[in-house]
Order: structure tokens, then C-alpha cells, then sequence
């Protein structure tokens, strides 16, 4: 029997890992804030085969991470892997944003997932499991725009890489994945946000964002997914430490 956490599994990238991982895992744990979200998710992992536990859960409260560790564990008696995908950065221009937003965007997506890896870490030693944390590219290319978006990114990339380092010894494998633009509801609501500072319509704007980026397309959650159940899986075992970019192109650089 082998058995996954996700994060963020009430939408998103995190909603079609969870979903995706249903294939290479007997038991997946969702967890996310919204419970009529979860239970969407949930259906669809029972339908693609594997025995999903809705854990409505906030990771930015300090407790939950061991809550969704012990509940886990009480359920199902391992960990195998762990995808921290959960957070949502406010994206907020540098000079705007204030300690509070800051912190609320440390909170989950930062401190959310180091709690969370700490407290399921001595199950993950035992398996010999997996941790996968999610980034983004704009670890790579911090904006003024969205100063806290970068940063908090860059922040989950060196905190994978400590993560990995340790996970040496304990046979812990550790690595992150940055993502480029994704169409999801925060994709979406994005666009929102961007459209006007560009005088563009957000039908506009949605058209637009691919050419400004750079790159033919949007991603797909799907296509993420696959990335991270490969992290997750046999054939990915020697990789750890790593920061993967699945971008479309967007990145120029070397």
C-alpha cells in the first residue's frame, strides 16, 4: 500500500495532482480549506481508483500540519509522499503591500509547507518517501508588481534545497517544481488584476499575457500534475535537490 498528501487539493494544480496521483497511489489525503471543493476532488480520486481522506484543514494555522500528519497516519499507517502545493500570494506591488498581507502569504505557502514536510518527515524517513514543494518561475525574475510572489518562491526553493540536504541521510527525497503561467482560478484572477494596468479588456488581457510572456500558450493543471507524479515515482528516485521549471518558455535565461 503506498499513500500521498497533497495540498491544495480543493483546486488547481493541486486538485489534478491529487487526482492524477490516484493512479500510482492506493490512498491520497486532500487537504485544503474548502470541504465542498475537497469533496469534488475527492470524488474524482475514488473514481480514478484510490482511496482519498478529506482533511478541510488550514495550513497557516501552526497546528494543522501536525493535524493532517497524525490524521494520515491514523488513516492509513504511512506516508509515502508529500505535495505541498498550497498558497496563494497576494500579488500586490512592493510599496503597497503591507505586514499583514506579507505574513498571510508567508503563513501558508512558506511556514504551511515547512511545518507540515517537519511533521511528516519521521513517516517519510521510515517509507524512504518523497516531498515535493511548489514554487513558481517568478523565483527567478522578482517584480516590483509582485515583489511577494517572488520572493516567497525563491524563499520554498532554498527551503526544498535545506530540506534535500537532510533528506541525504534520512532517505528523504526532496525537490520543487517552479511553474510557469497556468491557467487556473488564480491564473484568472490574475488576468483581472493585470488587465487594467495594461488598458486591455480581461478577454483582452487573457489573450495578450501569452505573447508578453513570451511563450505559444498558457499551461494546463494536468500537465503540472504529470510533472509531479513523476517526482513521486520510481523513475525520479536520484533526484533530489533539484528545482524544476515547467514554463513553456517563458524563462530566457540559461
Amino acid at each position: 500500500m503506498s499513500v500521498a498528501i497533497v495540498t491544495g487539493a480543493s483546486q488547481g494544480v493541486g486538485s489534478a495532482t491529487a487526482i492524477r496521483l490516484a493512479q500510482d497511489f492506493d490512498q491520497v489525503a486532500l487537504v485544503a480549506r474548502s470541504r465542498d471543493k475537497l469533496e469534488d476532488t475527492a470524488a474524482a480520486v475514488k473514481a480514478a481508483g484510490a482511496e482519498p481522506l478529506v482533511l478541510d484543514l488550514d495550513l497557516s494555522e501552526p497546528p494543522a500540519a501536525q493535524a493532517v500528519a497524525d490524521a494520515t497516519l491514523q488513516a492509513f499507517g504511512r506516508i509515502d509522499a508529500l505535495l505541498n502545493i498550497a498558497g496563494a500570494v497576494p500579488q500586490i506591488d512592493l510599496f503597497d503591500m503591507t505586514d499583514a498581507q506579507w505574513d498571510a502569504g508567508l503563513a501558508l505557502k512558506l511556514h504551511g509547507a515547512r511545518r507540515l514536510t517537519v511533521a511528516a518527515w519521521p513517516a517519510l524517513k521510515d517509507s524512504r518517501g518523497s516531498v515535493v514543494l511548489m514554487s513558481g518561475n517568478s523565483a527567478l525574475f522578482p517584480k516590483a508588481p509582485y515583489a511577494a510572489v517572488g520572493t516567497i518562491n525563491a524563499a520554498i526553493v532554498a527551503l526544498a534545497k535545506a530540506f534535500s540536504d537532510r533528506g541525504i541521510a534520512d532517505g528523504v527525497q526532496v525537490n520543487s517544481v517552479l511553474p510557469g503561467p497556468v491557467m487556473t482560478g488564480r491564473r484568472q484572477s490574475y488576468l483581472h488584476h493585470w488587465a487594467p494596468l495594461h488598458g486591455l479588456s480581461v478577454e483582452e488581457a487573457t489573450a495578450a499575457f501569452p505573447k508578453e510572456a513570451g511563450i505559444a500558450r498558457y499551461g494546463e493543471p494536468e500537465e503540472i500534475a504529470e510533472l509531479m507524479a513523476f517526482l513521486v515515482s520510481p523513475g525520479a528516485r536520484w533526484m533530489t535537490g533539484s528545482a524544476l521549471r515547467m514554463d513553456g518558455g517563458e524563462v530566457k535565461s540559461v
